[in-house]
């Protein structure tokens, strides 16, 4: 085995080991509102559940040179935000939204997706998306670098509505080979859903 201290290497080093080890990594498509009303967009590969009882996500918003971006800005300062799932359907216009934007740009008109009207928030969706959870956001923590100039903004957001296409439902369940859901890797690289298969938990 080879082992390395982090603190002996640089951030981007870090970085790379962490994205090259930890995959596949589910990719939270994140829409939120400016206080302008530009309704910006951004793909983020740092995400997971929380927690069922209420329904929460956690989505890791690293900060550049300090600096929250627009994601984290948006959802801090309504505290709303749409949380999509992302799938081969729609990968290339999720791509083109990583693009590095203006804030009063909007990544979806760049991409050419379709805003569609969420029912409890203000803040639109896409269409695109088969599944997409309108959220209100419950905690946002600035994490890690330092005191006065954090890395990241962890946000925590508790889903008020899901909306999901009617043939990826099925008694409560959701259709995997139906989402389609793609994965991110290191690099440029991006995984399809691959083989299922089973193993019994134990008692």
């Amino acid at each position: 085995m080879i082992a390395i201290d982090p603190a002996q290497q640089s951030d981007k080093d870090n970085y790379k080991l962490l994205i090259g080890s930890i995959i596949p990594r589910p990719i939270a498509f994140v829409t939120t509102l400016s206080e302008e009303g530009v309704l910006n967009a951004a793909p983020f590969s740092f995400f997971t559940i929380v927690t069922v009882n209420p329904p929460m996500v956690a989505i890791s918003v690293q900060r550049k040179q300090g600096e929250r971006k627009d994601t984290a800005r948006n959802a801090i300062a309504t505290g709303e935000l749409v949380v999509h799932i992302a799938s081969e359907s729609y990968v290339e216009q999720l791509n083109a939204t990583a693009a590095n934007l203006p804030p009063d740009e909007s990544e979806v008109m760049l991409a050419g997706l379709t805003p569609v009207a969420s029912s409890r928030i203000s803040v639109p969706g896409v269409a695109e998306a088969s599944i997409r959870m309108e959220a209100v956001l419950e905690q946002a923590i600035p994490l890690g670098g330092t005191a006065e100039q954090p890395a990241a903004d962890l946000l925590i957001a508790r889903i008020v509505q899901f909306h999901i296409e009617e043939p990826l439902y099925e008694n409560g369940r959701i259709d995997p080979h139906g989402l389609r859901p793609v994965s991110r890797l290191a690099g440029n690289d991006y995984a399809k859903l691959g083989e299922l298969f089973t193993v019994e938990r134990p008692v």
